[in-house]
């Protein structure tokens, strides 16, 4: 007799507290059910169930042999939907939340082919500039930048990207170029406002001491776009990632403010709740992404 079947009826009579309810709930006989756990009783060589007229109750080894059983089926159950998620087409509404300047710069661009690639996926891709709680909020994963803050969430690297300080040359014309990390406390800096360590730039000397730079910045801007513009507008330093500047700085736009000090290096992650298994339509999304950033990053934007 099956083994998995046998542990089925069994574990499905003391979840149900009888056979009858038990049969009803698998589909098949009473007397099929009573069967199934006779042999397994007479297989083990012990008896898993107390049973009376009014009640059944599992024996003190029949409850511990159904936290193992059920966790047997649960696996095995979990292993099927495995298969059967990895043979359908993915599909579905894809929530998607996305850093706004990455978004807009990198991932909507990408779109037209995936949607092409996935024709019964339909992708509802948010873009803001604030942490997103993936499942209370309704998102199926997201695309984050730097240090990812919830261990919890299972996290996929799609390619890095490297921060440095830039200004534009009328900037530096009118104000100087710093020299060293202190030299910044005398100039004009660009802040990431949405950020609560917006206004603190951590950056490495070149002596590899790690430093941090505190100052109130005369601008405060929640979006890397504007703080960009901002830069090249002549208006101070702002410390940015590659894949915002790469494109300035090709066009002579923007230069490093302090080109001695080591390129700071952020990963960009594709992230999603945790589980055993992965949806189809986020795991052909992040393969996507995957292939899409492969040549892409740290400082190749």
């Amino acid at each position: 007799m099956d083994r998995l079947t046998e542990m089925e009826a069994f574990a499905t009579v003391v979840d149900q507290g009888g056979f009858t309810d038990a049969a009803k709930k698998m589909g098949i006989s009473k007397s099929a059910v009573s069967k199934h756990v006779s042999s397994l009783e007479a297989r083990l060589g012990a008896r898993l169930l107390n049973r009376t007229t009014r009640r059944v109750s599992p024996t003190e080894i029949g409850l511990a042999y159904y936290d193992r059983a059920r966790r047997v089926l649960n696996d095995a159950g979990e292993a099927d939907a495995l298969v059967t998620s990895m043979q359908s087409a993915p599909s579905g509404l894809l929530r998607i939340s996305v850093a706004t300047d990455f978004g807009v710069n990198h991932l909507s661009p990408a779109l037209s082919d995936f949607l092409s690639d996935f024709p019964d996926i339909t992708v509802n891709m948010v873009l803001n500039n604030r942490y997103v709680e993936l499942i209370s909020e309704g998102f199926d994963m997201a695309v984050r930048i730097g240090e990812l803050e919830d261990s919890t969430l299972r996290a996929r690297k799609l390619t890095e990207t490297t921060k440095r300080m830039i200004a534009s040359p009328k900037y530096f014309e009118q104000y100087g170029r710093p020299e060293k990390i202190d030299d910044l406390n005398n100039h004009k800096l660009l802040h990431y406002s949405n950020q609560s360590s917006g206004n603190v730039w951590k950056l490495t000397a070149p002596s590899g001491e790690k430093r941090q730079v505190r100052t109130a910045g005369w601008l405060s801007v929640n979006d890397g776009q504007s703080l960009l513009n901002a830069a090249i507008s002549g208006l101070g330093i702002a410390y940015l990632p590659s894949f915002l500047y790469s494109e300035a700085m090709e066009k002579g736009l923007v230069e490093d403010a302090i080109p001695e000090l080591p390129l700071e290096t952020q990963g960009i992650y594709a992230v999603y709740p945790p589980g055993r298994f992965t949806q189809p339509k986020v795991r052909a999304f992040i393969d996507f992404l995957v292939h899409e950033f492969a040549e892409k990053g740290p400082t190749d934007w």
